[in-house]
């Protein structure tokens, strides 16, 4: 895999903040009034795990596949 440019980061690292600030959004909810909460949690929990794996350098991900 490639190194990510600074731009490709940063736009990343932008997206890990949203999802971060919609998981946060949605703690003070009421999960009874939000149909599939559960799966919401989970969606953004998978997705910022995710961009928090593309951003590491290509060498360790590399390393942890194997």
């Amino acid at each position: 895999m490639r190194t990510l440019t600074k731009e490709e980061r940063a736009r990343i690292t932008d997206g890990k903040h949203n999802i971060q600030a919609a998981s946060q959004a949605l703690s003070g909810l009421d999960r009874s009034i939000v149909p599939n909460f559960e799966n919401i949690e989970e969606c953004l929990a998978d997705a910022n795990l995710n961009l928090h794996t593309a951003l590491q350098n290509p060498q360790k991900r590399r390393s942890e596949k194997q």
